[in-house]
């Protein structure tokens, strides 16, 4: 096991590869009344990669091709379901996790992949170790970046008084001021009331507030910098979230993640962690480091939780651009 600091000078964020365009995009019926938006950019000969955005609820971005040399690569983004460009539009019905592991899957037999390489951040990262401890098989390797692994200490981090409210109390009031004195004591809860039993305009506002909250402890540069999202993706982006974490993220027991290490203690995995992550704090990525032989710990110095931040982006591309020279790498290509 190998630790490694970087500070964001490190590399700059202008060096992500060039905007690029999908070659080929598609809506692929997943089942469940479900049609999720798929892409694929690069090299349609290269290694295949599954990108996995975080949320749950938040969808892909152009950004995210970026992290990848695209005559090495070939990435595979999605939306999933409900968010993005998938259908039905913020919709949490048959929407859980395992339907999002067995998505994966159909993503991966429907382009004839092997074996596949996973990259994810937040809650990327906690579906591509769930994805990887059901298809241990199936995965070469992962890099990962801000670990979340839905437990109840990581959610109190971020809906209670006792975590990053006490960094940011400001916003912190914001968030909680929408909500009775006598119902603050679950914020989650109460604010399911609100996102899945109100109004369309009740909805629509309740949505907003839960997106600015989570929002404004994202970046350690713009550390509670003021978010304005759009209608659409606040809909899809809380209720989506609320709906897993007021079911815990509908995992078969608590700490599952941790539990069923010992399935994928033989693939190599890159942890790229901000120091000062509010939203993922980095004990957990610590705790996961130290448990996984085959893993690598990036601590950036002077970053937050945002993939965009410039020692975050230099990390994730120097493990991009490391793993495509591997010598490994060619039992991967179809």
């Amino acid at each position: 096991m190998i630790d490694t600091f970087l500070k964001s000078s490190d590399r700059d964020r202008s060096q992500l590869y060039p905007i690029i365009e999908p070659y080929r995009q598609q809506i692929l019926d997943v089942g469940d009344g479900h049609k999720i938006y798929v892409e694929e950019c690069g090299n349609s000969d290269g290694i295949p990669v599954i990108v996995l955005h975080g949320g749950p609820g938040g969808g892909c971005s152009a950004n995210m091709r970026r992290y990848f040399d695209p005559k090495a690569y070939r990435i595979i983004l999605f939306d999933q379901r409900g968010c993005g460009r998938s259908k039905p539009h913020a919709s949490v019905k048959k929407n859980t996790t395992w339907d999002l592991v067995r998505d994966i899957e159909k993503i991966r037999e429907f382009y004839s992949l092997r074996k596949i390489i996973l990259f994810g951040g937040s809650w990327g990262a906690a579906l591509a170790l769930l994805y990887a401890e059901s298809f241990p098989t199936r995965v070469w390797k992962m890099i990962l970046r801000g670990i979340f692994t839905m437990t109840k200490k990581e959610l109190d981090w971020v809906y209670t008084e006792e975590g990053a409210a006490k960094f940011l109390p400001e916003s912190w009031r914001a968030f909680v001021s929408l909500i009775p004195p006598n119902e603050r004591n679950d914020l989650i809860e109460a604010y399911h009331k609100r996102l899945f039993f109100g109004s369309p305009a009740e909805q629509t506002k309740f949505a907003k507030a839960w997106t600015k909250w989570e929002n404004s402890l994202a970046s350690f540069r713009n550390f509670g910098a003021s978010f304005i999202p759009s209608d659409d993706y606040a809909l899809a982006f809380a209720r989506i979230e609320n709906h897993y974490f007021i079911n815990e993220g509908f995992l078969k027991r608590q700490d599952q993640i941790f539990q069923d290490l010992n399935i994928i203690e033989h693939i190599p995995i890159t942890i790229v962690q901000g120091r000062y992550d509010m939203i993922c704090p980095p004990y957990t990525a610590e705790a996961l480091h130290n448990r996984l032989p085959y893993s690598k710990l990036v601590m950036i110095k002077d970053a937050g939780h945002a993939m965009s931040e410039p020692g975050i982006s230099s990390a994730l591309i120097k493990a991009t651009d490391e793993t495509k020279d591997h010598n490994d790498i060619a039992s991967l290509v179809p």
